[in-house]
C-alpha cells in the first residue's frame, strides 16, 4: 500500500479526514439557481457577474483555483490584478445562457493539471493577460452572433498575441489533513516586463446575515472572526474551529467584511462600511 492508498483508507475508516479540505470551491456561484432570489425565476439575470464582487453569496462561494472545507465555511483562492483591469480577477467570467450564442460559456483559459484522490497534491494553471480583460467586447460580440456562427473566445480578441500573458500556477500539498501548503507561481511569457499584483485571499462564507433565529446550525447564529496575530492571520469559526494562515514572503495584509455593498448596488444603507468589494476599491 502506497502513501495515497493509506490516506484513502484512513479517510474511509474516518481515522483521519484527508478529504475534508480540497479544491471544492465553485468556479462560478453568480448567475446560478443557487443564488436566484428573483420573483420570476430568472437565475441568469438575478445575480450577474458584475454583482459578484459586491454581493455576499448565501449558499456558496467562488474563486480562481479555489479551496475550501467540505461545508464551504472557510475558503482560500488567489486573486490577481494586472494594473489594467477595472476590477480584480477573483473569479471566472463567462456568458449567461441568454448572452452566449451557443448558450452558457466561461470565457477564460484555465486548466486542472493534477490531483491525487485525497487532494494531498493538486496543481492548476490560469492564464492571465497583461492587457485589460475585454468583458464588454466578449459579451457584446457573442450577443450579436447568430447560433450558426462560431463563439467568440478570449483568444479571438488578440489579447494573448505575442504571448503577453502570465501563467499563474498554484500547487497545493498537504503534510497532514489540516496542514496545507499553497505555492503560487507567476511566469511572464511576454517580451516585456509587466506588473502583476498577487492577492491570496482567505474568507468565511457568509452564514450569519440571513436571519435564521431557530436554525439548526450554530454557525448561522455566531459570526466567525479573523485577526492578525504575530504576523499571521488567525481565523476562528464557531463550528469549524481555528486555523492560521501564514505567508513565507513579506506581505501587506488587508481586511474587510464579506458583506454586500447595498449602497452601491441597491441605493440602500450597507450593514457595514467594510464591504465585499473593498479590495477592488483599494
Amino acid at each position: 500500500m502506497n502513501l495515497e492508498q493509506s490516506r484513502l483508507r484512513a479517510a474511509h475508516e474516518r481515522t483521519e479526514d484527508w478529504q475534508r479540505w480540497g479544491p471544492y470551491l465553485s468556479e462560478r456561484q453568480w448567475g446560478t439557481v443557487r443564488e436566484d432570489y428573483s420573483e420570476d425565476g430568472s437565475a441568469w439575470e438575478s445575480f450577474p457577474h458584475d454583482h459578484a464582487r459586491r454581493r455576499a453569496y448565501r449558499w456558496g462561494e467562488d474563486g480562481l483555483q479555489g479551496w475550501s472545507d467540505r461545508q464551504c465555511r472557510l475558503c482560500f483562492a488567489p486573486a490577481l490584478w494586472n494594473g489594467q483591469d477595472t476590477i480584480l480577477k477573483e473569479r471566472l467570467f463567462g456568458l449567461t445562457g441568454n448572452e452566449g450564442n451557443h448558450g452558457e460559456d466561461v470565457k477564460e483559459c484555465y486548466y486542472y493539471l493534477d490531483s491525487t484522490p485525497t487532494h494531498s497534491y493538486t496543481k492548476a494553471l490560469y492564464k492571465y493577460p497583461h492587457a485589460r480583460y475585454p468583458y464588454a467586447h466578449i459579451r457584446d460580440a457573442n450577443l450579436k452572433a447568430t447560433r450558426q456562427e462560431k463563439e467568440i473566445e478570449l483568444a479571438d480578441t488578440g489579447i494573448f498575441d505575442e504571448n503577453r500573458y502570465f501563467d499563474i500556477t498554484q500547487e497545493v500539498a498537504k503534510r497532514a489533513p489540516e496542514d496545507i501548503l499553497w505555492r503560487i507561481s507567476a511566469t511572464n511569457h511576454g517580451p516585456d516586463a509587466a506588473p502583476l499584483h498577487l492577492l491570496p485571499t482567505l474568507w468565511f462564507r457568509n452564514t450569519w446575515s440571513w436571519g435564521y433565529p431557530n436554525g439548526p446550525m450554530r454557525e448561522v447564529e455566531e459570526k466567525p472572526e479573523m485577526a492578525l496575530r504575530d504576523g499571521a492571520v488567525v481565523a476562528d469559526h464557531p463550528v469549524a474551529g481555528q486555523y492560521t494562515l501564514a505567508a513565507e514572503d513579506r506581505v501587506a495584509w488587508l481586511f474587510t467584511e464579506n458583506e454586500t455593498n447595498s449602497d452601491r448596488l441597491f441605493q440602500q444603507p450597507s450593514s457595514s462600511p467594510y464591504t465585499k468589494d473593498a479590495f477592488h476599491r483599494a
